[in-house]
């Protein structure tokens, strides 16, 4: 019978909404002092969702082990004490805004590549704070 495992991890990391194609006065009216410079940071939290058979042997959907590996290289190294924008390619600007959104759809295929055979991301859930959070299903 399919089961479902959760993991967390947290990350310190800074960013700043802003798009250089638009004028400070635009920037301002749109993200507010979200777009001050030179950011501003967020304790965040990301929660992995696993899903597949519980192995006979372990008693697991998957090695806790190995999905803290995975999580530990693919998110917190990536962005633990970072500035989003300037630290993360993908976040630089000009390119796509750091949102927790944005993260979560980041964050997703990389997890989902890592997993073994068997085993399915069902989510990856990224929050800003304890009132806002956004949910990758990796559904279209």
């Amino acid at each position: 019978m399919p089961t479902s495992l959760t993991r967390t991890v947290a990350f310190r990391a800074l960013h700043r909404l802003y798009r250089p194609d638009w004028t400070e006065a635009r920037n301002r009216e749109v993200f507010g002092p979200l777009s001050d410079p030179p950011g501003h940071a967020h304790d965040y939290t990301c929660a992995v969702t696993v899903r597949g058979p519980v192995d006979e042997t372990m008693g697991m959907v998957m090695d806790l082990g190995q999905l803290d590996l995975v999580m530990r290289e693919e998110i917190v190294a990536p962005f633990d004490g970072k500035h989003l924008n300037l630290d993360v390619p993908a976040f630089a600007y000009g390119r796509t805004l750091p949102t927790c959104e944005a993260l979560a759809a980041h964050v997703y295929p990389r997890v989902a590549a890592r997993l073994p055979a068997g085993v399915a991301l069902e989510r990856v859930r990224v929050m800003e704070d304890p009132t806002l959070y956004a949910d990758c299903t990796g559904l279209p």
